[in-house]
């Protein structure tokens, strides 16, 4: 018990340490602020789509409103084999700006990296200089474009990650994933702050053309199912290092609703984690190691507790409980701030149980790598 003790007080001490840094990085990464009178910059907007013919429509809207010059940004959605009628709707579209590729007209021989593979096609068929990546269930407001540009034209960066927040219907599962994700997103924008490890999320993600051609695109990475944007963001790191910026600025954000039901939701952060064993990146891979063994070790002090029903086991799993969650909620509050989501950090001590044991159970699983997405199981 004296062991697990000292064990459990040094990890606590370190991942209070943590949250606090997290805290500060969020807080000085600077909100950006556009300078740019009329943007200059062609964008091609990249959207790769399977079975979305409930999303897609929302998409595109979001996009053709933007205040954005029109003769300055087009829209390639990439059909990946969808059995419903994606296609049909993005081709309704009459606008110039938009049109529709179909992946099954660039065959590939047992690729399982399928959104990589929609992703360079529609890249190779635009002619864009910035290319911005999102997905068909996301939405964005009307300045986001303008943002964009603005950033690529005033910082010169080679990549531009930005905001995405999941939305919420109200149910404990979609509460859950938009508090969780609200937190990696601060954890993204604070640790490229403090040069603590790369992060990004292909919803709302942009490069320029040079520098994903000098890299070779995803020449290298295509083996792999997931990390499009992470394993892309590494390779620009090493070729440019200190040009990625960070857009931190509300009118930037792409929104997109979360999973509906829990085994989604599992399948998903599997598919997340599954990547986590591909990172070039000490910083981040010791940073993640290290939560991932608190969260272990809070596990195991809860069935332990359980399991024994002795006061002293009880108490020292609460009160790791209750110390991650106070030091969560300082670190959160100022980034809930910037996402309009305060109130909802009212529910997230009721979830922090269940916190543990989610990452606990998608690290586990992550490392198998094994799971189900879009229809399609992958290993």
């Amino acid at each position: 018990m004296i062991v697990f003790t000292v064990i459990s007080t040094l990890f606590t001490l370190l991942y209070a340490v943590l949250m606090m840094v997290y805290r500060e990085g969020w807080k000085t990464q600077p909100i950006f602020i556009s300078t740019q009178n009329k943007p200059s910059t062609k964008i091609s907007i990249i959207i790769p789509a399977r079975n979305e013919e409930h999303n897609i429509g929302v998409c595109l809207d979001a996009i053709i409103k933007q205040d954005y010059p029109k003769e300055l940004y087009e829209v390639i959605v990439i059909d990946d084999h969808s059995t419903d009628n994606t296609a049909e709707i993005v081709n309704r579209y009459k606008s110039a700006n938009v049109r529709c590729i179909r992946l099954s007209n660039h065959p590939s021989d047992n690729t399982i990296a399928y959104k990589k593979k929609a992703l360079s096609i529609g890249i190779a068929a635009s002619t864009g200089e910035l290319i911005v990546t999102t997905d068909a269930d996301c939405f964005a407001g009307l300045h986001w474009l303008q943002n964009i540009a603005a950033i690529y034209e005033q910082e010169k960066p080679v990549m531009i990650v930005a905001p995405v927040d999941f939305t919420s219907n109200g149910s404990i599962v979609q509460l859950f994933q938009s508090l969780d994700f609200m937190s990696m997103q601060g954890i993204t924008a604070a640790s490229h702050k403090l040069k603590l490890g790369n992060m990004s999320n292909g919803a709302n993600l942009a490069f320029s053309r040079e520098a994903y051609n000098a890299v070779d695109g995803y020449k290298g990475i295509d083996h792999l199912a997931s990390g499009d944007d992470y394993l892309l963001m590494m390779k620009m790191q090493h070729a440019y290092p200190d040009k990625i910026s960070y857009l931190k600025n509300t009118d930037a954000i792409v929104k997109t609703a979360p999973q509906p039901d829990w085994n989604s939701f599992i399948q998903q952060r599997i598919r997340w984690a599954s990547k986590s064993g591909k990172y070039d990146d000490k910083k981040l891979t010791s940073i993640l190691a290290f939560v991932y063994l608190y969260n272990v070790l809070i596990f195991i002090s809860a069935f332990v507790s359980f399991v024994h029903l002795n006061t002293i086991y009880c108490y020292s799993f609460f009160a790791l409980l209750l110390i991650k969650t106070v030091v969560e909620l300082i670190y959160l509050a100022p980034v809930a701030r910037f996402y309009n989501k305060r109130q909802k950090l009212l529910y997230f001590p009721l979830l922090q149980p269940l916190h543990v044991l989610y990452i606990v159970c998608a690290g586990l699983l992550g490392f198998i790598g094994v799971y189900k997405w879009k229809g399609r199981k992958v290993k």
